[in-house]
């Protein structure tokens, strides 16, 4: 691990550790400063931080390895992705209001498109990571993971891709879409589907259970 991935290791509990004590300031003083401060540690210092790191060190499609002397891009802007995978409420309440979600995701340079929804109950690894159509229907309990991490021999192999879901698509409950897939415009994921890395899906398909079960 290079000295800037264990530094930036250290962001997810030093951005819950500013909201906590904004929090507690706002409450001690009686004031909105400090709820303030902590929407902003919460929701705006990630957002910023990723944009900034992603400038400096964009991410790149394709296998590359995690272990070495090369810094790895996709683990610092896991790290700041870290505190929505660990607590997940904090985005739940984004998709209680219809669009925001939406909105927070193209934040982190997911292309999204309009009219989607998102069910209460959803996991997101990459969220920059991300191409979906209008009118695209989440069902509960999915799972969209731009990357997958593989041991290969004495280091850890990592594969990168978007996601691409095409206008219209339904993603059954459980649904997990893995990195690279793309779902064609109109298609329909039953639940508890499994779509491998780089598999592409069609409208009316069917999926043989070396794509889904």
């Amino acid at each position: 691990m290079t000295p800037l991935s264990s530094f930036l290791s250290l962001f997810p509990s030093v951005t819950l550790a500013l909201a906590t004590v904004s929090l507690g300031y706002g409450l001690w003083h009686h004031s909105l400063v400090g709820p303030m401060l902590c929407t902003f540690f919460l929701y705006g210092l990630p957002v910023l931080a990723h944009g900034l790191h992603n400038r400096i060190y964009p991410l790149k499609n394709g296998i590359t390895y995690l272990q070495g002397q090369a810094y790895s891009p996709w683990w610092g802007s896991h790290q700041m992705q870290l505190i929505y995978i660990a607590f997940p409420a904090l985005e739940t309440v984004l998709r209680m209001v219809p669009g925001l979600f939406s909105a927070w995701l193209r934040l982190w340079g997911a292309q999204v498109g309009k009219r989607v929804y998102w069910t209460p109950a959803l996991e997101i690894a990459d969220r920059g990571l991300l191409s979906i159509g209008d009118g695209v229907v989440f069902g509960h309990r999915v799972g969209l993971y731009g990357h997958i991490i593989k041991p290969r021999r004495d280091n850890l192999m990592l594969f990168l891709k978007p996601i691409t879901i095409g206008d219209g698509s339904f993603i059954g409950a459980g649904s997990y879409i893995g990195p690279g897939a793309t779902i064609g415009a109109g298609s329909y994921l039953e639940a508890g589907s499994e779509i491998y890395p780089n598999t592409t899906v069609e409208p009316d398909q069917e999926i043989d259970h070396a794509v889904a079960h």
